[in-house]
């Protein structure tokens, strides 16, 4: 388990920082498998993640969307998937990684989840996947790759209280908000289709 982030109080003493919530209200459009829903959904950002990856995993969120989806611990738990889908008899159907996993993370998620994606979203994606690509190609996952830029421009939207609206269409999510509009791309380093 992750430790907590302290901060010291004016007495000397360790205050552990807690999670900021965030609420999001999301009219979401995926026109890839012809589904719309509105969704709601109370976000907690861990102290040591930053805009950018909260995006990410929100974005994943949207085109991964389904009943029973669930954002996992996240940061505060590092054997907990970030996103997740799980039956009513606790076997977990889908795990979801946001960022540059390590291959003994994939050996876990692989093992523990019938189907695996890993979503890479920051600016060292490209040297991540270069470097693990021919380890990576032996998971039964899929991996994908946010626009750097495109993810910076949308965490830069981010209020605490959110309406807005995903169009999911291709390998792009367009997203309007009250602050502005943006659109993320996302490329497909590896499909794994033998499920």
């Amino acid at each position: 388990m992750m430790g907590a982030l302290f901060l010291i109080d004016s007495k000397g003493a360790y205050v552990a920082l807690k999670p900021t919530v965030y609420k999001f209200k999301i009219s979401l459009s995926d026109l890839n498998r012809s589904h719309f829903d509105a969704v709601g959904l109370t976000v907690a950002k861990h102290p040591s993640e930053n805009d950018e990856r909260m995006m990410a995993r929100l974005l994943a969120y949207c085109i991964n969307a389904q009943d029973g989806l669930d954002f996992g611990a996240g940061l505060s738990d590092v054997d907990e998937p970030a996103i997740s889908l799980t039956t009513l008899d606790d076997q977990r159907v889908l795990w979801i990684d946001v960022g540059e996993p390590s291959v003994e993370r994939l050996k876990k998620a692989t093992r523990k989840g019938r189907q695996t994606k890993v979503y890479s979203f920051n600016s060292k994606s490209d040297v991540w996947w270069q470097q693990g690509e021919s380890q990576f190609r032996q998971f039964n996952a899929d991996f994908y790759r946010f626009n750097w830029e495109e993810i910076q421009t949308f965490a830069a939207l981010l209020e605490r209280t959110m309406d807005f609206s995903v169009t999911l269409s291709g390998n792009s999510a367009y997203i309007a908000t009250a602050k502005g509009e943006c659109e993320v791309h996302w490329a497909t380093l590896q499909e794994n289709h033998s499920r």
